[in-house]
């Protein structure tokens, strides 16, 4: 904590008075090194050794003309043979020891926060070349800035190099944009400390509870918390990512957009954490054929993209599962094009009050820490209507009154409020009143908390 407040306006104070754009780069490259090394100081070899893979393979791309698809092949391999290593290891040894029965060691290799964010990245930077979407960067110092640059290296959103190339050789830092970008990180960290870990220590403490403990009732709070907290704590760090790229003269795209207020899964998936969605239709969904090849190879290529996206957040079968999930879902709706077609509005409340289901059941899975707890919150869900005093009294213990405030809040944030609000004319100063007054309690409220990490820190 006082390390990020103390390198946050150190950075930005020596960025608008350095003269001339190579020195902010160099500013901002060594002060992403450092941020990544503060938390991960042997690993910042690794991304370095990851940034020089992608760096020489896309000008090797652009100078070998006749050798373009195998250098492509070798940066993809080498980009998730790193991931492999480093996020999936124990867990494959752990599958072949399960299935044949062997003792193979687990190295437990610790995995690197932000490997499957930057990797990503590098990944989408190699391919955009081979794809001549953009030129190869002949500068190995740019390559590493737009890699490891410290707003969103550790947990996105993910950038392609196409969309910040130019503010990366030329960009202008208004007092507009700074303002902009510290209301943006300002509500971005309200998000995390006043409604996701308000939200994120209710759903800890009933998903860490014994199975005695957890009713019908207290099931559905510790699933509706965990629904609402990991898209504050996500949208929250995306927020800050892009606030502070303002601050800097970077524009980053959206990566939220209202997702609970969606009608379908597939809505759901255009709204929610959308540079991944993006990027897994860009780079993935679209070279399999997207959908050009009848309907059942749409749905293949669906089922495909979402076991991707379930191995992706994690290397463990919960994670498969929610990915295989989502993809039953979205071939349901492929086959039954009723459901997502819009109706009256009757038909709309349903069509909502059907995606937030699933969305929720599919959390429950994501949080729990085994296939077999997922299972039984989702038993307990709609079938745990016993009347038990011990189980009740837990559920009741944490609906404090500052959960309950929270609760409201949060339900209130996930709808779009503000574009109904965002034209009047007392808006802007009221937004920027309310977000330098959460801005305080946020520091107050981190100085004297414990340490609650962002969820996405650890994908």
């Amino acid at each position: 904590m006082v390390f990020m407040c103390v390198f946050l306006p150190a950075v930005f104070v020596l960025h608008c008075i350095l003269p001339g754009i190579r020195a902010k780069n160099a500013l901002l490259l060594l002060a992403s090194v450092l941020f990544y090394a503060y938390g991960e100081p042997v690993y910042i070899i690794l991304l370095f050794i990851s940034t020089l893979l992608n760096y020489f393979c896309a000008c090797g791309i652009d100078r070998f003309q006749n050798h373009r698809k195998g250098i492509l092949v070798l940066a993809v391999i080498c980009n998730l043979g790193i991931l492999i290593v480093f996020k999936y290891t124990d867990f494959i040894l752990g599958m072949v020891n399960s299935v044949t029965g062997l003792h193979l060691p687990l190295p437990q290799i610790r995995m690197p926060i932000g490997i499957s964010f930057f990797t990503f990245q590098a990944m989408s930077y190699v391919i955009d070349v081979y794809r001549e979407t953009t030129r190869a960067q002949k500068n190995y110092a740019k390559v590493l800035l737009y890699i490891s640059f410290f707003p969103q290296l550790i947990a996105g959103p993910i950038v392609k190099y196409h969309d910040v190339a130019a503010e990366i050789d030329q960009r202008t830092v208004t007092l507009d944009g700074v303002a902009l970008g510290i209301r943006r990180f300002s509500a971005g960290l309200c998000k995390k400390v006043l409604l996701a870990n308000t939200l994120g220590l209710v759903a800890d403490n009933l998903f860490g509870a014994s199975a005695g403990s957890i009713n019908g009732a207290g099931a559905w709070l510790g699933a509706i918390s965990y629904m609402l907290q990991i898209y504050f704590d996500f949208s929250g760090y995306s927020d800050m990512a892009i606030g502070l790229g303002w601050m800097f003269g970077f524009h980053f795209k959206e990566n939220f957009n209202y997702p609970y207020i969606s009608g379908t899964i597939r809505e759901f998936w255009r709204r929610w954490h959308m540079s991944l969605s993006g990027w897994f239709l860009e780079y993935l969904y679209i070279p399999l054929g997207g959908n050009r090849k009848g309907k059942f190879r749409t749905v293949v290529n669906k089922m495909i993209v979402f076991l991707c996206t379930g191995i992706w957040h994690g290397a463990a079968v919960n994670f498969l599962f929610w990915g295989v999930y989502h993809g039953f879902f979205l071939m349901l709706e492929e086959y039954i094009p009723w459901i997502g077609k819009k109706g009256s509005a009757v038909k709309s409340f349903f069509q909502h009050v059907y995606a937030l289901l699933v969305v929720c059941i599919g959390f429950v899975f994501f949080r729990a820490e085994t296939m077999a707890q997922g299972c039984f919150w989702v038993r307990e869900m709609f079938t745990g209507f016993g009347w038990n005093a011990g189980a009740m009294s837990f559920a009741l213990q944490q609906m404090t009154p500052v959960f309950l405030v929270t609760l409201a809040g949060a339900l209130i944030a996930c709808c779009p409020v503000k574009k109904l609000i965002s034209e009047k004319k007392w808006y802007g100063p009221v937004a920027y009143v309310c977000s330098l007054t959460g801005l305080v309690i946020c520091i107050l409220s981190l100085a004297s908390g414990t340490y609650n990490p962002f969820i996405y820190f650890r994908f």
